[in-house]
């Protein structure tokens, strides 16, 4: 039981009940089945992009170019779906994919071969991705009526009662546990954050693990850039701008150290949810949205400082005074 009072994970999800049942006081419809579907629907592409990001920052390191990873790829497949429509959507997405994987593989090279501290490596391809925005669209946008309506429906199809977005955010989830509880990767990755020099010792190769974080990272950024352009119909060089705080705020609300090593696929995808439940909720509670980001950096805060209280550990007893005589 003590145990189970010490997960963070628990916590996060009685936060989410409170959140739910006090929302619900005010507006009995927010706390409809309906209702939360819908609201874990919106927080899909959050969850999917945080779990990219919280691969990166186990391993000591951060992506700030996530969000513009995500509007390059999303405007690439928008302007080739303008200008070829016949293209399959399926093709799209494995476009849509490896330019992401691209852009997150040239993060991860600068940052093992030239040993660039990730923040700098990223804050600098942040921009630069947003810059090739405007050059491959001449600043113009790609709206709904110049993209397939296949392009469009792809997020809205149901199954099974649930959108393809959803259904995106659950597999993607569940692929995603497998690899960091069940695989030499992810071990590897969990290995580097915790301690880099025992993981040499142990034969990890540090700058390929790194590398591949940035490199799944890139993956999921660029999934999302069709995501993101299909469901809300629209490929700019301001689209998902500012978002880098939001998969940052999930992953470290969710649990996940800053200083590495340290995070559950688990406690990421509840951190996220928090967020956009969270989200949600303010407009019925009468509470301007335009205070999301400053409740996503307070709660950054919040969540640095809880994780740093929790990260203690207190110093071993090497020898003891069992009080006899030697």
């Amino acid at each position: 039981m003590k145990h189970l009072l010490k997960s963070r994970e628990i916590w996060l999800f009685l936060a989410l009940v409170a959140v739910v049942i006090c929302t619900t006081f005010r507006s009995p419809a927010f706390g409809s089945l309906n209702n939360l579907l819908g609201i874990f629907n919106n927080s899909s592409m959050l969850i999917i992009l945080a779990l990219g990001q919280m691969v990166v920052i186990i391993t000591r390191s951060i992506d700030l170019s996530m969000a513009a990873n995500l509007a390059l790829s999303g405007m690439c497949v928008a302007l080739i779906n303008a200008a070829y429509p016949e293209i399959s959507v399926p093709v799209l997405v494995c476009i849509a994919m490896a330019c992401g994987t691209i852009l997150g593989a040239f993060n991860g090279l600068l940052i093992w071969k030239l040993g660039i501290p990730s923040i700098v490596v990223t804050l600098g391809t942040l921009t630069i991705y947003r810059g090739v925005i405007f050059l491959i669209a001449g600043g113009k946008w790609v709206n709904a009526d110049q993209l397939s309506p296949a392009f469009i429906q792809g997020t809205r199809l149901d199954f099974l009662g649930l959108p393809l977005l959803s259904w995106c955010a659950i597999v993607i989830t569940l692929a995603f546990f497998v690899m960091m509880t069940r695989t030499a990767p992810g071990r590897s990755i969990y290995a580097v954050g915790v301690n880099p020099t025992a993981s040499v010792y142990a034969g990890i190769d540090l700058g390929k693990t790194v590398f591949t974080a940035f490199c799944i990272s890139g993956l999921v950024s660029g999934l999302c850039g069709y995501l993101w352009v299909s469901r809300y119909v629209i490929g700019s060089v301001e689209v998902a701008k500012g978002y880098e705080l939001s998969i940052i705020a999930a992953c470290v609300i969710g649990g996940v150290s800053i200083a590495g090593g340290i995070g559950t696929v688990v406690g990421t995808v509840l951190g996220a949810l928090f967020l956009g439940l969270v989200n949600s909720a303010l407009p019925v509670i009468n509470i301007s949205p335009f205070w999301q980001m400053a409740i996503s950096g307070a709660a950054i805060i919040l969540a640095v400082v809880f994780n740093a209280r929790s990260e203690r550990r207190q110093g071993r007893i090497i020898l003891k005074n069992t009080g006899s005589d030697p």
